[in-house]
């Protein structure tokens, strides 16, 4: 395992790699989701799965999150999206990649989906985990995780379980148009979202589903947002993509 910084317009991202003896392959680049970082249970899963598939996987902890730089209350999606473009570009650097894929978890799911819309022709394929996409709606109709507030006059900063967060983070978010990132992308997608999902209900999965022209949408029956019932069936329905796609 190689651990490191990427170096994201000044702001350093930590990270680690790691990749299977061979000397060319492809990689995975994972991302984690709101107050997440890339140790916790569900993202090593990922990693591990695309590991025992021959593939290098990379995860990063994004801007104010775990141990990269950046504060969590200062964090945004455009900060987000640009140290997306970032560690893919770094990703397309490495002389050893063939073919680049990309999933993410909640926050980090809604992420995948901008990215491959900015990068559609990146990558081989795509697979948002429990993706958030409700947070734009949540921006824009004033419902935040159980919170309310008005979304036409946004407080300077909003308690998040809490902390405090910057309120251009519901600017950026109420702007942001989803249906524009997803119809630039033309490849395989796979949604793995549980149907018990307290964070985000499983009807946002079937929508996003229905917006892609190449997407599955593999239910974990009984699961929450972090699968922690049966993290075994996501790593199981993330495996039997990767084998189909790669």
């Amino acid at each position: 395992m190689k651990e490191f910084h990427i170096v994201c317009n000044g702001l350093k991202l930590h990270a680690k790699l790691e990749k299977p003896e061979a000397e060319k392959c492809p990689l995975a680049i994972i991302f984690h989701g709101l107050t997440g970082q890339m140790e916790e249970e569900h993202i090593k899963a990922a990693a591990d799965t695309f590991l025992k598939a021959g593939i290098a996987a990379l995860r990063v902890d994004l801007f104010g999150h775990g141990q990269s730089e950046g504060e969590f209350g200062e964090h945004n999606l455009l900060k987000w999206i640009d140290n997306g473009l970032c560690i893919v570009n770094y990703a397309k650097s490495l002389d050893f990649v063939t073919d680049l894929y990309i999933t993410g978890h909640s926050q980090g799911g809604l992420l995948t989906v901008l990215i491959a819309g900015l990068k559609h022709d990146d990558f081989k394929a795509i697979i948002p985990l429990s993706p958030a996409i409700n947070i734009l709606d949540a921006a824009r109709y004033g419902m935040f995780f159980g919170t309310r507030f008005d979304p036409e006059h946004i407080p300077d900063y909003f308690e998040l379980e809490g902390a405090k967060i910057n309120g251009d983070y519901f600017r950026i978010a109420q702007m942001l148009h989803l249906e524009d990132f997803v119809k630039a992308y033309k490849g395989p997608v796979c949604i793995i979202h549980g149907d018990d999902d307290e964070a985000v209900p499983v009807q946002y999965a079937y929508k996003l589903q229905d917006m892609y022209s190449d997407c599955s949408l593999q239910i974990v029956h009984g699961d929450d947002h972090c699968f922690t019932r049966h993290l075994d069936v996501m790593v199981e329905k993330l495996a039997e993509f990767i084998e189909k796609v790669k």
